[in-house]
This record gives C-alpha cells, sequence and structure tokens, in this order.
C-alpha cells in the first residue's frame, strides 16, 4: 500500500512540475473571471451598479463605479495576458480586500441574509489565495511577461 500511494503522489507532482505553465495560464484566467463577469455586469447594468454602490452608503458612488469598473477591466487584462501579472495580482489582493470589507460584512446583515454574505466573504477570501499564488508564481511561460522578458 505505501509504494502505490508513493507512486500517486509521485505521479501526480510529476504532472504538476510537467504542467506547471499550462495550469499557471488555467490560474491567470481563472483568477480574471471573476473580474471579466463583474465588469460585464457593471457595463450591462451601470445604474444597478451605481444603486448598488449608494445603498453601501461609498462616497461618489459614479466615481467609485467607474473605478471599480476600470479596476476590473485592467485586471482582466492582464491577468488573461499576463502582463504585469505580479502587479496585476497584488491589486487584485487589495481591490477584492476592499470589496470584502465594504460590501461583505455579512455580520451587519439581517439574518436571513449572513448566510449568503458570508459565502460572498469566504469567495473573496479565497479569491485573495488565487492572486497570492499568481503572485508568487508570476505569469509563467505562457505571458506576455515571458514573452517581453526575451
Amino acid at each position: 500500500m505505501q509504494s502505490t500511494s508513493y507512486s500517486l503522489l509521485s505521479r501526480t507532482d510529476g504532472f504538476a512540475t510537467k504542467s506547471s505553465d499550462t495550469l499557471i495560464l488555467v490560474a491567470r484566467i481563472m483568477l480574471a473571471w471573476i473580474f471579466v463577469g463583474s465588469a460585464y455586469g457593471a457595463i450591462t447594468n451601470f445604474a444597478g451598479s451605481i444603486g448598488y454602490f449608494t445603498s453601501l452608503k461609498v462616497p461618489a458612488p459614479l466615481l467609485f463605479t467607474w473605478l471599480t469598473l476600470v479596476t476590473e477591466l485592467l485586471l482582466s487584462a492582464g491577468l488573461i495576458l499576463g502582463i504585469g501579472t505580479r502587479y496585476c495580482a497584488i491589486l487584485a489582493f487589495m481591490f477584492v480586500l476592499v470589496a470584502t470589507a465594504i460590501g461583505h460584512r455579512y455580520w451587519e446583515y439581517p439574518a436571513a441574509q449572513q448566510t449568503g454574505q458570508y459565502i460572498n466573504f469566504l469567495k473573496n477570501i479565497s479569491i485573495m489565495g488565487g492572486a497570492l499564488a499568481i503572485f508568487v508564481t508570476g505569469g509563467g511561460r505562457f505571458s506576455l511577461d515571458r514573452m517581453l522578458a526575451k
């Protein structure tokens, strides 16, 4: 049993090593996906986004909506293309940290909404973990960062 378990771990490690650049690309795209979707939602329902930020009582909700949209578009493009990847990853971390602090204080919501907000809070913690992992790995071989470095 020991050798079978070790063999499986060894194959898993080998796969991770051989596939790391592809997996980093997939991870970047998956991380960017949340920002693409959010930006698309803001573009297609800009008034709703302003209303949401107004309900959160952020100062200057129109400006905040524009800043959020531009940031999400930049993060999306940077992560997908792998350009300025580490900067995008740390910006994503900080952006999600702020978004979590502003919009997902689940303990302040009515009891009926707390579970949903808690799930969003945890999702954001996970996104921040993904952003840190991309910060550490960089863009990988399939990135404009790598191509421009040559």
